[in-house]
């Protein structure tokens, strides 16, 4: 069931690119079909492209390579009025002397829609958000929570076919950006409208997407649902980029049977289709370390810090020149000096190419 009456739609990227007249490549050959009701996140790092591409996708940026399509038809000279996309920005971009109400009514108002439907539409909005008794204040009387909600709402109001956020949370505290992202999800739910979400967080992507895009330098490293790049990240900076705290990677060799490096040998599982004397790099993720009695086989650690989390504990364990970032469930009686034997859970190792940094393949 639609709420609001938001228009589905699906959105073709095919090959976009943004170049500028000064050569510098910020986007190449972006490709994704976004399928109807579909959450897509993009994440990556400062540069890495994401807003370019959010900006394109809206038209504030002209796409200089490719052809972007919604329902089938060519957009790429549109202006943003016409593609009936909404944004909600980080900066949240509310006139400051206009009210709750002004602000979200003003879009309406440039539609020419009748009075008394801008007025149902307002009011309706502002109730499913919770903000109803905001409505005659000013954005400089609400709080930073207050104000991403009216953001939202004006964007909501349109009734678009596409909801576009730029890092829309990324201004807030922590225990706010927590429930604005529930908030996200649960609004997403009730829509069921097309949405395109950019953000540096990796949590927020993980935990808002149907699907993630990762992006590094203007390239896409891989797209997938979220526990698809966090189980087989495809390359070394999926792997270090997606899961908190991030996977340990440590330098190691290929030998018969075995994978070796620095303090530890492993045994290396047929379905790994690596060869002997193969450089690789060894992923491991903080669950899949454990703390362990035996001696033979272990790995030999020092603890240099320990975090109580309170319901787990992070353990940062230096062995020779690597240091390992081990999970604990609970609070941790070790502390700094301790000595600790490792154990690696050999189900759950990532094998990457020491050169090309690619997973290494597994036998089907």
């Amino acid at each position: 069931m639609l709420f609001l009456g938001v228009l589905m739609a699906r959105v073709e990227l095919d090959k976009i690119g943004k170049r500028y007249p000064n050569g510098f490549e910020a986007v190449e050959a972006f490709s994704l079909d976004i399928a109807d009701r579909e959450f897509i996140v993009l994440v990556g790092p400062s540069g890495c492209g994401k807003s370019t591409t959010l900006r394109m996708v809206a038209g504030l940026e002209t796409i200089t390579t490719g052809e972007m399509r919604i329902d089938g038809v060519r957009v790429n000279e549109l202006p943003p009025k016409k593609r009936d996309v909404a944004m909600v920005f980080q900066s949240y971009a509310l006139y400051p002397h206009m009210t709750v109400r002004e602000n979200m009514a003003f879009g309406l108002e440039l539609q020419k829609l009748p009075k008394e439907e801008i007025r149902k539409r307002v009011e309706e909005v502002a109730e499913r958000l919770e903000i109803k008794e905001l409505l005659d204040r000013k954005p400089k009387a609400m709080s930073g929570g207050q104000r991403q909600r009216v953001a939202m709402g004006r964007a909501i109001v349109r009734h678009p076919k596409v909801f576009l956020f730029d890092e829309p949370l990324s201004n807030l505290d922590a225990k706010l950006r927590l429930q604005m992202r529930v908030e996200v999800s649960r609004l997403h739910h009730s829509l069921g409208a097309t949405s395109i979400y950019v953000t540096h967080d990796q949590v927020e992507a993980m935990t808002l997407a149907d699907r993630i895009v990762l992006m590094k330098r203007g390239k896409v490293q891989q797209i997938g649902r979220p526990l698809d790049l966090y189980d087989r990240p495809c390359n070394l900076f999926v792997a270090t980029f997606i899961g908190s705290p991030s996977m340990n990677v440590v330098e190691a060799t290929i030998e018969d049977g075995w994978i070796c490096g620095d303090g530890f040998r492993v045994p290396l599982d047929a379905r790994w289709q690596a060869s002997v004397g193969q450089r690789i790099q060894l992923g491991v993720r903080p669950q899949h370390l454990s703390l362990t009695n035996e001696i033979s086989g272990s790995l030999q650690a020092q603890v240099e810090v320990v975090e109580p989390m309170g319901s787990e504990s992070n353990l940062y364990c230096r062995a020779g020149k690597n240091l390992y970032t081990v999970r604990q469930e609970g609070v941790s009686e070790l502390r700094p000096g301790d000595h600790v034997n490792l154990s690696f859970d050999t189900a759950h190792l990532h094998l990457f190419d020491a050169e090309s940094e690619k997973r290494i393949g597994e036998q089907a």
